[in-house]
């Protein structure tokens, strides 16, 4: 087992990598590797945990740019009816994922397959029409931190995001990574975003599950006041990652709650927030490269 002096070094260190990782996806994206959706086509795209959260960012993101109808789903969570697609997104960063196989092999076998990987050579790759290989990102932590985050950069570049657009989101990233955790840590962490946001809200407090073992939840916005909202206490740490109204933060600070209002792009807040859940848990002596229970990839066949 790792020493305390170790506690997170493999975790911090692809979190610190990001930047570098998400320059890599600029050019990756603006050289049109295949696979990627054509405007117009219908597009359903799975994923499990982490996978998922991006795939439900993106799939707001492309109908938000008139892209096209496009689905995100649950990969052991796929309906027994579906709609009609041109093309299926896999995202998977191990390629073994044992649910990510069942969905496809369920799946219309005329309809191509794009498969996301950080690992090649793997199940869901064989099955794949098109490989779009993000192995340069993959980890060897098993908390996934730079290969969501480089996969979210290839796909807004692909969806017309600019380079100087994707430049301002590295020189963001360096300032997080390079400033210290200034966020004690909460009783209670709560997550909330709006539109393609909100899935990252759910990927930020799996973060902090994962790495520091902490009560974490995420919700839209808007829905925190419908319910959410009568859990939280002084200890309550509210991180929105996106703009907040007067009336949602006043409400929220009268539980006697702490807001921090996020000005940062959705994307890099979760590079903040990814940094101080290690930063947390080294606090709680647990170690993130080794959260319990879990493993780089979830296979029950």
């Amino acid at each position: 087992m790792a020493s305390p002096v170790s506690f997170g070094r493999i975790t911090s260190e692809e979190i610190a990598s990001q930047p570098d990782c998400w320059a890599r996806a600029y050019a990756h994206a603006a050289s049109g590797p295949a696979g990627f959706p054509a405007p117009g086509e219908r597009v359903l795209v799975i994923g499990c945990g982490t996978s998922y959260y991006v795939a439900a960012a993106y799939a707001w993101l492309r109908e938000e740019a008139g892209h096209g109808m496009t689905d995100a789903v649950i990969a052991s969570e796929l309906p027994p009816l579906l709609r009609s697609y041109d093309r299926v997104i896999a995202i998977s960063r191990s390629g073994t994922t044992t649910e990510v196989q069942q969905a496809l092999a369920r799946l219309d076998p005329v309809v191509p397959v794009t498969a996301v990987l950080g690992e090649l050579g793997t199940p869901i790759g064989d099955v794949a029409t098109d490989i779009v290989d993000l192995s340069y990102a993959d980890e060897s932590s098993v908390v996934q931190t730079r290969f969501p985050t480089t996969l979210l950069t290839l796909l807004r570049t692909s969806l017309g995001a600019s380079q100087a657009a994707i430049a301002e989101l590295i020189d963001q990233a360096r300032a997080v990574i390079e400033a210290p955790a200034f966020e004690e840590a909460p009783r209670q962490l709560v997550v909330l975003g709006t539109g393609w946001a909100a899935a990252l809200a759910q990927e930020a407090a799996l973060k902090c599950r994962e790495s520091a073992g902490m009560w974490a939840e995420a919700y839209p916005s808007g829905e925190y006041r419908h319910g959410p909202i009568s859990v939280a206490a002084p200890g309550t740490l509210v991180w929105a990652l996106t703009l907040m109204t007067a009336l949602q933060i006043e409400s929220i600070e009268a539980t006697g709650a702490t807001v921090h209002q996020g000005l940062a792009d959705p994307q890099v807040e979760l590079v903040s927030i990814q940094k101080h859940a290690v930063a947390w848990a080294i606090a709680a002596g647990r170690d993130a490269d080794e959260p319990p229970h879990l493993s780089r990839s979830v296979v029950t066949l």
